[in-house]
């Protein structure tokens, strides 16, 4: 069985067996359950009850953050003076839900509307993070202290214009480190090497979170907003953020999704209902494919304003109507994303170990969208620029091998402002600077890539018959939910199983519907991008698949997703 040349060849790498102690230790669960955790990082049995049973950390007071107490207490000056007080946010579903988030807790303190609002940057004409123009415009109409929300720890010549405006300004922010803090009155962020606090990789909506619960600790009563009201927006924002949903994020993705469940919110009800899941329960899967990428859509090719517009709408014949507009900006993201990857893939070299491609025609809104789908497809760090007039800004994303922030952070010199984390960041350069950067980036990916060691992994958390594969497993996996970015759903590979049909799928072919078992049982299953095999399968394959269950016309039946398929050797 000869592999088709537009599906790349992919390395399964299967997870080693628990130690035989810890089997015995719990062998009063599922071996699969206690496997999958034992590969996430929960080694002990301590830790696994503790995960299964729902018990969190304990230590997740909001004070223990860095600079918690100074943020209380500057917010409760602004509050007993009567001051404007504006929260600058970030354009994507973590800036807009901790945008709304805050400004919400804010006003829960007394605060009159007037007076406690959200400013988010214009994706195309102010880009990522704080920006000197807006700071001096928001003085100007009377702003007193400035909370920045996922965004501002790297801005640091933006904070000092801040303080020359007469500004306070408070930065809260779970990106990476530059190699200085900004000079705020308060500069919360849990990466800090000072930081006491148990969770290194909360949100920015988290964080939000911990400053409005620190608020409602020190109000008290007089703050009238309620910390469950607040969770739908940290779940929405922590799940489309891709924070690893182990330790307090999947505590407060949990919570989150409860409160989320109520549709308490006019626009999540809205919004569920335009993404077709008005029937069901929203899981972190709902919020992946469902909601956030429409939250997301707004900031892309409109504003953010108009995501955190339907998020903060308390009337559900208006929240509709925004839900509805959003459900459209989505449709055009999609296919504005599918036209500008085939252009980048028309401007690249695929042997590279670092592509790039720049263009007037890329959006901004949707470069970090083509960067991500090059580096999927070629399994590369990739950058696609939009070339402006003056200024380019571009969007990264990388791979494992390559932490692409900090070979930002070694041409810092070249660029006027970049940020991130270790597999996707965003910068803005001078055009002049544009030709010298692509030189010493390629240079860097040149000397710490092998290409020839460079293949995709599928990580498989065991090897099962595919006999074994039943509701049962099914629902004993459920106790990993929620599910998502460092505790995905269990990957299996099932060896020589028997194929009895497969069939391209999709309006274009590209996925692959396969029918696969042991004579026993017999499984249907879903191939998506690798509809190239079709015709090409022999009788016996190996899969390595996750579970999940297809819903159609009332009808509920286990579903394997495949995420790669080999010869049988």
């Amino acid at each position: 069985m000869s592999r088709p040349e537009s599906l790349q060849v992919k390395r399964w790498q299967i997870a080693p067996s628990i130690p035989y102690e810890l089997k015995q230790e719990t062998a009063h669960r599922h071996w699969a359950l206690v496997q999958a955790l034992y590969n996430r990082g929960v080694t002990g049995k301590r830790e696994i009850d503790a995960f299964l049973d729902r018990r969190y950390l304990k230590h997740t007071d909001p004070f223990l953050l860095p600079d918690m107490q100074p943020a209380v207490d500057r917010i409760k000056q602004a509050v007993d003076n009567h001051e404007t007080v504006v929260v600058y946010g970030d354009f994507d579903a973590d800036g807009v839900t901790s945008s709304v988030l805050l400004v919400e807790a804010l006003r829960g303190l007394g605060i009159p509307r007037r007076q406690a609002f959200a400013y988010i940057p214009d994706r195309v004409d102010e880009g990522y993070g704080l920006n000197k123009e807006a700071l001096r415009e928001l003085r100007a109409k009377g702003a007193d202290l400035i909370i920045t929300v996922d965004c501002g720890i790297r801005s640091l010549p933006e904070v000092e214009e801040a303080q020359h405006l007469g500004l306070d300004m408070i930065v809260t922010d779970h990106h990476s480190l530059g190699p200085k803090l900004p000079n705020t009155l308060a500069t919360i962020n849990p990466k800090r090497p000072d930081s006491a606090y148990p969770e290194q990789y909360l949100a920015g909506v988290g964080i939000a979170f911990k400053l409005a619960q620190a608020l409602k600790a020190t109000f008290g009563e007089k703050a009238t907003f309620r910390e469950t009201d607040l969770l739908d927006l940290v779940a929405l924002g922590t799940v489309a953020d891709l924070a690893p949903l182990l330790g307090e994020n999947r505590q407060l993705v949990t919570e989150g999704l409860k409160t989320l469940n109520e549709r308490r919110r006019p626009g999540v009800r809205a919004l569920a209902n335009v993404a077709g899941l008005e029937k069901s329960a929203l899981t972190s899967e709902s919020i992946s494919f469902g909601l956030a990428p429409r939250i997301n859509a707004a900031g892309r090719l409109s504003h953010a304003y108009d995501a955190a517009k339907l998020l903060a709408v308390n009337n559900s014949i208006m929240a509709k109507e925004f839900a509805e507009e959003l459900n459209q900006l989505n449709r055009e993201r999609q296919q504005l994303t599918k036209d500008l990857c085939l252009k980048a893939e028309e401007m690249i070299d695929p042997e590279q170990p670092l592509l790039l491609a720049i263009d007037p025609s890329f959006k901004s809104g949707v470069v970090g969208l083509v960067a991500s789908r090059l580096a999927d497809q070629f399994y590369r760090p990739a950058i696609v620029i939009e070339w402006g007039d003056g200024e380019s800004r571009g969007s990264c994303r990388s791979i494992p091998e390559f932490h692409i922030t900090e070979a930002l952070d070694k041409v810092a010199g070249l660029l006027e402002r970049h940020g991130g984390h270790a597999q996707a960041a965003g910068f803005t350069i001078r055009n002049e600077n544009l030709e010298q950067f692509e030189e010493e980036m390629v240079a860097i990916a040149h000397a710490e890539l092998d290409l020839d060691e460079l293949s995709p992994a599928v990580p498989i958390d065991a090897e099962l018959p595919i006999g074994d594969v039943d509701w049962a497993l099914f629902e004993v996996l459920q106790k990993l939910e929620p599910t998502g970015y460092a505790n995905p759903a269990p990957t299996f590979a099932s060896r020589d199983v028997q194929l009895y049909g497969h069939r391209a799928v999709g309006h274009d072919g590209s996925h692959l519907q396969l029918w696969v078992g042991d004579g026993r049982v017999k499984h249907n299953c879903i191939a998506f991008r690798q509809g190239a095999w079709a015709g090409r399968l022999p009788d016996r394959i190996d899969i390595a698949y996750t579970i999940s269950v297809n819903e159609w016309n009332g009808r509920r039946d286990l579903q394997l997703v495949v995420q790669d398929i080999q010869a049988n050797e």
